[in-house]
């Protein structure tokens, strides 16, 4: 059958949607019909703009391309080897932005009976920040400081704060999202473009300055100045992607403060649950949606798009021409 709708990139700065076969599920998977879809801004919209490094694995792949990677569906049906109690269950997974998909039994995060989909789709921009913060060791009691307040930035800065992290301070020249960080004793907003950054992250931290500063504005050029705000022999976490090159004085920081920099790429993540390495996607995942039915983490204030899955072209557009305004955004695939 071909009645699968499935967005394409069919080249730069172009969506479309095609109407691709049903797939059917081989031995050890599950058919998923899906229900909302996450468009990952920051990754989709580089991917669609061709602008990503040359010889990346995305260059590699080139045109056409489907994006997306953060899923909810239902399983309507199972493969041989999979227990037919799996039917009904709604799961999340790393398929892309298509109604119906097969993936691995192995491969799927069961979904709590109650918690709302789209919220679910939240799960890998949670589990890219968990492992940001694990690698950054943060620890009850400590200060971090968050430059970029993006969807993963406002994220990150509530995991951190949830964690236990005190004080908590979001950086971005946007007002707009320096507004969107929670009314919550321990979390401070600073606005970038008028005040003194180091200034007021010393003050904040009665003169310590910052454990852990996270990188996620992805400016290149502005990553020397954020070590500013770190105190000697601190942390800096490079959680964004940061495109271009960086002019970096190694003596000054890193060599003389003795400040430790460490990348936070999703792929950091074990690849399987160990007693020395338990904390897998798998684990993050299932730590986001118990914080989610706690009432611990609220995602719905961070939702600022919701659109049928057929108006996706129009979306990007709107999205590649001015995504300042953007969080989460969510494509709905019951309409």
């Amino acid at each position: 059958m071909t009645d699968n709708p499935t967005i394409v990139f069919p080249a730069a700065n172009s969506v479309v949607i095609e109407n691709r076969p049903i797939p059917s599920p081989g031995p050890g998977q599950l058919l998923l019909q899906t229900r909302c879809t996450l468009i990952s801004t920051g990754t989709e919209l580089t991917l669609l703009s061709g602008a990503h490094e040359p010889g990346s694995a995305w260059a590699q792949a080139g045109f056409p391309m489907t994006p997306g990677y953060n899923n909810i569906a239902e399983v309507v049906a199972v493969g041989e080897g999979v227990p037919s109690t799996w039917i009904g269950k709604r799961v999340a997974s790393y398929n892309g932005h298509t109604l119906w998909h097969v993936r691995h039994a192995g491969g799927v995060h069961p979904i709590p009976d109650g918690m709302d989909d789209a919220h679910a789709a939240f799960f890998t921009i949670a589990e890219i920040v968990m492992n940001g913060i694990r690698r950054g060791q943060v620890t009850w009691g400590e200060s971090a400081v968050v430059f970029g307040l993006g969807l993963l930035g406002q994220l990150a800065v509530r995991i951190l704060h949830l964690a236990g992290a005190r004080p908590v301070i979001g950086v971005d020249i946007a007002p707009s999202r320096v507004g969107m960080l929670p009314a919550t004793d321990g979390i401070v907003g600073i606005d970038g473009r008028t005040a003194d950054v180091p200034a007021v992250v010393e003050r904040l931290t009665r003169g310590r300055k910052a454990d852990c500063v996270f990188e996620l504005t992805g400016n290149a050029g502005m990553i020397p100045s954020e070590f500013k705000a770190l105190r000697n022999q601190g942390r800096f976490v490079v959680l964004s992607s940061p495109r271009g090159k960086t002019l970096f004085d190694f003596h000054d920081l890193c060599n003389a403060p003795s400040y430790t920099i460490i990348g936070a790429h999703n792929s950091s993540h074990p690849r399987s649950d160990a007693p020395q390495t338990p904390w897998t996607k798998a684990r993050h995942v299932e730590i986001f949606f118990d914080a989610l039915a706690a009432g611990a983490l609220d995602m719905g204030p961070l939702i600022s798009h919701r659109s049928p899955f057929h108006k996706a072209p129009g979306l990007y557009e709107l999205l590649r021409k001015d995504g300042s305004q953007a969080m989460g955004v969510i494509l709905d695939w019951r309409s």
